[in-house]
């Protein structure tokens, strides 16, 4: 897989990507990827072009499908970084910031949860 051509995404989100790919030492060439035709919601091109990415890491053994938009090289991008999220998660959790924000939501909800309770009769 290469990095070097346009996702059609802002160029810091990009650097962002690559600087998590490097950190984590993730092997680019050992990505797989795969294209298939989507389905669902979308209308006749998301039915008639093949704009679902597959991405696997056997490394990791992590898998990644991913069809949010019409264009191809957008769903490149987002699967991308969906893989490295869940590389992260098994690499360097203490790191993370995906688990970092569903520790803060966990937190929040107890915290409710606790106002709930004690303002019930």
């Amino acid at each position: 897989m290469r990095l070097n051509e346009d996702f059609g995404v802002a160029p810091g989100k990009l650097e962002e990507l690559k600087a998590r790919i490097v950190r984590l030492k993730l092997d680019l060439a050992a990505i797989e990827e795969s294209f298939s035709r989507g389905g669902g919601k979308g209308g006749q091109k998301v039915n008639k072009t093949s704009n679902r990415v597959q991405l696997s890491y056997p490394p990791l053994e992590l898998r990644v499908a991913c069809q949010r938009e019409r264009k191809r090289s957008l769903n490149r991008f987002l699967a991308l970084r969906e893989l490295v999220d869940q590389a992260e998660v098994m690499i360097s959790p203490e790191t993370s910031a995906r688990l970092a924000e569903i520790r803060r939501i966990r937190r929040r909800k107890a915290r409710a949860d606790v106002r709930a309770r004690a303002a019930a009769p």
